[in-house]
């Protein structure tokens, strides 16, 4: 089969995602790229060999010789990029979160209606072992009709990624409750089975606002931004970015249209990095311990008792099927990737949906509004049922 020739529009940290892609003789492989900054694109050619290298976009999106398109870029392009990119015929994949806004999805999933052209969201959580894991044990039935799923994200690493680049302005991301939540608040919704209908948040900046150590405008980042052993405890953070007004921490209650109770809670200070399920059903509970490969989720659902450590089921969380990918996100970037073709390639049913991308940003961004206006609740608005009944049908007309 030939190569589906991508071009890429960004490549920044989730640059990684385009050398997942880049798989020349098995199925895809990065034919051009555009980047407005001439560092990103040398390393862009270093990586890809006779790709063709630009700093303008419309360089890529009117490329005759590229099949469809990777947006890769921060989180406020999205908009803009994706509506030009899905008008000019390519199936695009975009970058979770969708938007930073409402409004911006909509016109992005409008723009896929109206064109007929693919659009796919890189929601890669959704190949994640440890969420398959625990979607698969609930379509089981194993702990009965599901009630309430709690999950609790420690941003061991929040420090370093989010407070010392764009990350950190409202501008660019609307709040970290949208642009690092959107992943959770998203398996939350497949796990339970229902969209966010109205939300309650609480939140604050208590860590990084009071850090004086930040760059000078205009001054790039550190070599040493990011490291797996250092800038510990969380005050020996150094050349953070100039402007930081998001929070470093969040709570949100959920209740979801299908009746479902559901609460979040995201920190950036804390020292261990992973993400915490609670999936309660109305016949047991599952519990993840650990979130790649070595930790287990654990299922209670034989009858009442005091506290036990061990389930009444455990599963260990399964390996990526290729070792060598445990680095991308426990093995989901290749599997997303792998989707993306295919679906570029063929269309039909995706495990991603771009209606689910459009409800964890809205959701997001209403939390976002509570907990800025002193936790009073919000209603997350719906989408128009055209859309939804368009990308349900597999984006069929």
């Amino acid at each position: 089969m030939t190569d589906l020739r991508l071009g890429v529009l960004g490549y920044g940290l989730r640059g990684s995602l385009a050398r997942t892609a880049h798989r020349p003789g098995a199925g895809s492989r990065v034919t051009a790229l555009a980047d407005h900054d001439p560092a990103a694109r040398t390393a862009a050619a270093l990586a890809f060999p006779g790709a063709r290298i630009a700093a303008d976009h419309r360089k890529v999106t009117e490329d005759p010789d590229v099949d469809a398109l990777m947006i890769l870029t921060p989180d406020h392009t999205h908009t803009e990029l994706a509506c030009e990119a899905l008008r000019a015929g390519k199936p695009v994949c975009v970058e979770k979160p969708l938007a930073i806004d409402v409004e911006g999805c909509d016109a992005i999933l409008r723009a896929a209606y109206e064109s007929g052209t693919r659009l796919y969201v890189g929601h890669n959580m959704r190949h994640m072992p440890v969420v398959r894991l625990m979607r698969d044990i609930v379509a089981r039935g194993e702990i009965g009709t599901v009630k309430t799923v709690w999950v609790r994200h420690f941003v061991g690493y929040g420090g370093d990624w989010y407070f010392k680049d764009w990350h950190a302005e409202r501008r660019y991301t609307t709040g970290l409750l949208l642009q690092k939540a959107a992943h959770d608040i998203d398996v939350l919704h497949w796990l339970a089975g229902g969209f966010t209908q109205r939300v309650q948040a609480l939140g604050d900046l208590m860590v990084y606002g009071d850090n004086p150590h930040r760059r000078a405008p205009g001054e790039p980042k550190a070599d040493d931004w990011y490291t797996e052993d250092g800038h510990w405890p969380p005050d020996t953070q150094r050349a953070l970015n100039p402007v930081i007004d998001v929070e470093d921490v969040s709570l949100v209650n959920m209740r979801l249209d299908n009746g479902v109770l559901a609460a979040y809670q995201q920190c950036h200070f804390t020292p261990d990095y992973w993400r915490n399920y609670t999936v309660i059903g109305d016949a047991g509970r599952l519990e993840n311990f650990g979130d790649g490969p070595g930790g287990v989720v654990r299922v209670w659902n034989s009858g009442r008792s005091p506290h036990r450590e061990r389930g009444d089921a455990e599963y260990p969380v399964p390996d990526a099927e290729n070792a060598e990918d445990t680095a991308g996100h426990g093995g989901a970037d290749p599997l997303l990737v792998d989707e993306f073709v295919r679906f570029a390639r063929d269309g039909g049913v995706t495990d991603t949906s771009p209606v689910a991308a459009r409800m964890a940003v809205a959701a997001g961004v209403r939390a976002t509004e509570s907990l800025r206006d002193g936790g009073a609740p919000r209603t997350v608005p719906e989408l128009d049922p055209e859309l939804v009944a368009y990308f349900d049908r597999g984006q069929s007309h």
